[in-house]
């Protein structure tokens, strides 16, 4: 325990000095650059400033976000907060706002969504004036001057929630990053979104928590979407940003498809990097490795909290993690919304960084079915085999491959930590026709995430049995399984060839639901209104054989 509580005074401590380090930099180094003047349009980019911080009645969804990492001036606590506002009318509102603020060393978190109206928003410049639906009153502008002409990136923002208040002012210390090369890109499967983030600002105010009010100072980081890429409805993923001690930010967007793929494309993968004043980049050729999982108290949500990026472009390998595991909001649904600490190498020196990690994509427990052998006599020359129903390449798996021939008394262990889901039992050392079950353990790397199945039935070591020829298990011209997706019926039609004797209705727990001789019909017709959604499987028993496929109720 007592470590523990070095370990976190010590990242306290880090990142203490780290955000002193980057104010006394920045601020000096901030001032008086050609940058910081409206209008302004970055180079080769379709965003426009400040015209493009304001609202666009065009787009379907956009947001406001910012966060950041704050210490109190009195005390030297430090806090982390998140505040976004959505435009996207509903039930008789303009949109909803999310307000999260943080004790960084105690972990205590408070969040709060509201559904709000919009007093103002201005479409030529930032000027939201929000009523919550509890009657605050908030707002978020550029901040002007005694003549009152807006000051080029910078802006004041007021915010409560029941137990919190936000009273910032934001002096922006970068150039614009503008993701995407021109702030533009397409998003997911069918989306596009218009992109761009103020990477490092110096925020000064005070921050009140249960009606006690500190002067704060901090950085914090600015996000601006607009378009129809819609966190609420499309694809989960995993965002981040990082600001590192070489004075580097990185932004970085990983989108799953909805079943679960990390697919190597540009409109899934988005990596920009903010070098310089002088040099910004976006990439797609990055990799991120998650090395650790977490269960929210309830079980019902399992996020990553650790992660390791790669990426060959300025050689960067860092480690990021989450400070604590319970930053996760309920509304307008479950995500982890907290800060990060970051440490590693970039270009072969040294770095360590504060950040914050926006998770829309949770974990499940790998879900197995054993595909061989199933039922009555197996051989060596044929792998032991079986399927996750629930792939996720966000949770590369690792298996533990038992058996036994003691009716399930007594597993012995044949391998363990296999990355494939199959094995290859050369010349076992078991008498002929003993019956075996087998037990299959799958888990995440940290093996948070785990699961075990054993086979339903036995199956007879025989091993003068002859595998099934490859060509006999191509179903391909044998049968036909439709529809797939099913409701309510699905249909297998066979050729007048078939070798298949009877068929067998499974679900992803190997559990039997339907076991029927095939006869003389080359049709056969399977009502579902018994079964719920999810996936099941169907086996076409040929002599000892079960050829498998799988279907979808939905």
């Amino acid at each position: 325990m007592n470590n523990l509580v070095k370990t976190d005074k010590n990242i306290m401590v880090k990142r203490h000095l780290f955000i002193l380090i980057c104010i006394s930099i920045l601020s000096t180094s901030g001032h008086g650059q050609e940058w910081k003047t409206y209008p302004l349009i970055p180079e080769g980019s379709t965003i426009s400033f400040p015209f493009d911080e304001g609202r666009h009645p065009d787009e379907s969804i956009e947001w406001w976000y910012t966060a950041g990492h704050l210490t109190s001036d009195d005390t030297g606590t430090d806090y982390s907060f998140m505040l976004t506002y959505f435009y996207y009318p509903a039930y008789g509102y303009d949109g909803f706002r999310i307000l999260n603020v943080s004790n960084e060393e105690t972990g205590v978190f408070y969040t709060e969504t509201a559904a709000v109206n919009y007093i103002t928003m201005a479409e030529d410049s930032l000027n939201i004036q929000a009523t919550t639906m509890g009657g605050n009153a908030e707002f978020w502008l550029n901040k002007t001057g005694n003549d009152d002409l807006i000051i080029p990136f910078e802006y004041v923002l007021s915010a409560e929630s029941g137990r919190n208040i936000l009273d910032l002012e934001y002096e922006s210390l970068k150039p614009p990053l503008i993701l995407g090369e021109n702030g533009y890109f397409q998003q997911g499967e069918s989306s596009y979104t218009y992109y761009y983030s103020l990477t490092k600002s110096l925020v000064t105010g005070t921050l009140s928590i249960d009606e006690m009010s500190e002067p704060v100072t901090g950085t914090a980081w600015i996000d601006r979407q607009y378009g129809t890429f819609n966190p609420l409805t499309e694809e989960d993923y995993e965002w981040f940003y990082l600001q590192l001690s070489n004075d580097m930010d990185i932004n970085i967007y990983n989108l799953f498809t909805r079943d679960r793929k990390l697919p190597d494309t540009a409109t899934y993968r988005h990596m920009s990097v903010y070098v310089d004043t002088l040099t910004q980049y976006t990439t797609h050729d990055f990799e991120i490795e998650r090395l650790t999982f977490n269960y929210m108290p309830d079980s019902g949500m399992c996020y990553s909290n650790k992660w390791r990026l790669t990426s060959v472009n300025d050689n960067i390998d860092l480690i990021i993690t989450t400070n604590h595991n319970n930053s996760e909001m309920q509304l307008p649904f479950r995500f982890f919304e907290g800060s990060t600490n970051i440490s590693g190498m970039v270009n072969g020196e040294e770095v360590t960084g504060i950040g914050f990690a926006e998770l829309l994509h949770s974990y499940e427990k790998p879900e197995i079915v054993i595909t061989y052998p199933f039922s009555g006599r197996w051989t060596p020359e044929r792998a032991v085999a079986w399927e996750i129903t629930n792939p996720d390449d966000g949770r590369p798996l690792y298996y533990n491959l038992e058996y036994s021939i003691d009716e399930k008394e007594t597993f012995i262990t044949l391998d363990s930590g296999l990355s494939e889901p199959q094995y290859l039992w050369e010349e076992p050392a078991i008498p002929v026709g003993s019956l075996c079950w087998f037990r299959i353990t799958a888990y995440s790397i940290d093996s948070t995430l785990i699961n075990t199945i054993v086979s339903e039935n036995a199956s007879e070591y025989d091993p003068n049995l002859t595998p099934v020829d490859k060509d006999l298990t191509d179903n391909s011209n044998e049968f036909q399984l439709y529809p797939n997706p099913a409701e309510d019926m699905i249909f297998l039609d066979l050729n007048e060839k078939h070798p298949y004797s009877s068929y067998r209705v499974f679900d992803i727990y190997g559990r039997t639901l339907e076991d029927q001789e095939i006869k003389s019909t080359n049709r056969i017709q399977i009502g579902l209104n018994n079964y719920k959604k999810g996936i099941y499987f169907i086996g076409l028993k040929y002599g000892d054989e079960l050829v498998i496929s799988k279907f979808l109720v939905r």
